[in-house]
């Protein structure tokens, strides 16, 4: 069943957008797409644990964003034991009831693209995956089981379990992650925050996991961000082949768990200006179309 939450939704600009509630099974998601875009590329966007698709898609600012830049947005909805409140994904070593239950999320979220492209004619040839916290672990591990299906993926403050599952081919990676992050440490193990037992990858392992499935030599450059006052660098490391940048690395100096240029109002430290995760994602996206 679909439930049309907005239609053509004045953007803060001249792109229109229109946004859907569709049921799967016992579970739903959220689609904005763009007006007069024919078969638009998707982007999958996971959200946080104990977050839901509503949520994400506020404090986010994703779909605003990516239909801006022609692109159709997948927010889907993970699960729990209260139905649609305190939702996670089951990224293997994390998170909540998802995990523990044993929920196949990879299943869910190809049934999802496959039902997007269905209903709304978005081109599932052109799959993009992001996602924050269980929703990184949730969209590395899907792109790490399924390269082929996805064009490239972004992960923002969760770090999927490599010691377990290794990508079984080459996908392009962006990774956006904060070195005082509390809950999803960036050295790896469990933070002072954490709130499950996990102990979590670090990012390098990540990184050199999704590097390893790229044939021949990679060309590796640095840069730094550091414009304004807060209190904060970003470090991008780059990684090349042929030309093209297939893993860039974020590091957020003194960065907390969040999403860059999101709205997170609890938090007061580690909140950096120096980057929008929303443009680091998209520009990453648009290396590879």
């Amino acid at each position: 069943m679909i439930r049309f939450l907005l239609a053509l939704v004045l953007m803060s600009g001249p792109a229109l957008a229109e946004t859907a509630r569709v049921d799967v099974g016992d579970r739903h998601y959220v689609i904005v797409l763009p007006d007069d875009v024919a078969s638009p590329p998707m982007i999958v966007a996971l959200h946080g644990g104990g977050g839901d698709p509503d949520q994400f898609a506020r404090a986010s600012g994703l779909g605003r964003d990516a239909v801006r830049a022609g692109y159709a947005v997948v927010f889907p909805a993970g699960t729990g034991r209260r139905g649609d409140r305190l939702l996670t994904w089951n990224g293997g070593y994390c998170c909540g009831w998802a995990a523990r239950k044993g929920v196949d999320d990879l299943g869910f979220l190809q049934a999802v693209i496959a039902d997007a492209g269905r209903r709304f004619r978005v081109d599932t040839g052109r799959v993009y995956l992001t996602g924050m916290s269980n929703g990184s672990i949730m969209a590395e591990t899907f792109a790490a089981t399924f390269p082929r299906s996805v064009k490239a993926v972004a992960g923002v403050a969760g770090t999927m379990d490599v010691a377990r599952r290794e990508p079984a081919g080459p996908v392009p990676l962006l990774i956006i992650h904060g070195t005082a992050d509390p809950m999803v440490p960036y050295a790896g193990g469990k933070g002072d925050q954490s709130l499950t037992r996990t102990d979590f990858a670090s990012v390098d392992a990540v990184a050199q996991a999704f590097v390893a499935r790229w044939p021949g030599p990679l060309v590796q450059t640095s840069r730094r961000i550091d414009r304004r006052d807060d209190g904060t660098a970003v470090r991008v490391d780059d990684y090349a082949a042929q030309g093209r940048v297939v893993l860039r690395v974020e590091t957020v100096e003194g960065g907390a768990h969040h999403w860059p240029g999101g709205r997170k109002a609890r938090l007061s430290n580690g909140k950096t200006e120096e980057i929008s995760a929303n443009a680091e994602i998209l520009r990453f996206f648009a290396l590879h179309p």
